[in-house]
């Protein structure tokens, strides 16, 4: 029945095959929950769970693209978050979250792991060192959310811009590197994040190129440090 029910869950996910480095920190993490547990490898543009489903489970990424949505009931679309390796997703489920109040969808090629709520909650219950680097990841979380909404609240487009980049940029680096290249997202998703138009958000990416702080081949690479120095600091 666990078998069927996976199938199931894999099916309605639009599988494929995943190319992608593979991060052991999410294997080794949940290595002891034996039951509840899926892996999941999904197509870019492929759906984790969509508003007003069922909460039923958490995610874990270990490679690959997340983003999170929020469409309003006037049908405005919002991100809310965009989420790489050793992030977490659904994390709702867990505390009587029962319908979902986002969408997640895989921007790229992406692995993770699903866990179904109970399982979760059970692993937590039993697992001391999983509990510790979870809550530390909670944590983390809460403190991203409230400089998010500092920098909503107090600072210009262009410097939310520039902050939004570094973000992206530093998905999976353990260290900030003077050079990382980018997810592709287009020019309306960073403006959903930043909050504001398309056409400033345009500006401001062919400003920060002539200023060198950035790169356009295929892919935005963003030169960290000189974005930082430059940009960010008054």
């Amino acid at each position: 029945m666990a078998e069927d029910n996976a199938m199931k869950v894999t099916k309605r996910k639009n599988v494929g095959l995943v190319k992608s480095n593979i991060d052991p920190y999410i294997t080794n993490l949940l290595k002891n929950i034996a039951r509840g547990k899926t892996l999941l490898r999904l197509r870019t543009n492929a759906s984790v769970f969509s508003q007003g489903e069922a909460a039923d489970a958490i995610y874990f990424i270990q490679s690959g693209k997340v983003k999170i949505t929020v469409v309003s009931t006037a049908g405005k679309e919002a991100v809310l978050a965009m989420l790489g390796p050793r992030g977490f997703l659904g994390e709702g489920s867990l505390v009587g979250q029962t319908l979902r109040v986002s969408t997640a969808t895989a921007i790229q090629p992406t692995t993770l792991y699903r866990i179904e709520k109970r399982a979760m909650l059970q692993a937590l219950n039993a697992e001391p060192e999983l509990s510790e680097k979870f809550t530390a990841s909670l944590l983390s979380r809460n403190i991203d959310l409230e400089a998010d909404l500092c920098d909503q609240l107090f600072n210009h487009s262009e410097k939310r811009l520039a902050r939004v980049l570094l973000k992206l940029a530093r998905f999976g680096q353990d260290d900030a590197m003077p050079e990382t290249k980018m997810p592709r997202i287009s020019h309306e998703t960073l403006a959903e994040m930043v909050g504001t138009t398309r056409s400033r958000v345009t500006h401001f990416m062919n400003k920060f190129r002539k200023l060198g702080l950035i790169d356009y081949n295929g892919e935005v690479t963003v030169r960290s440090e000189l974005l930082t120095d430059i940009v960010l600091h008054d």
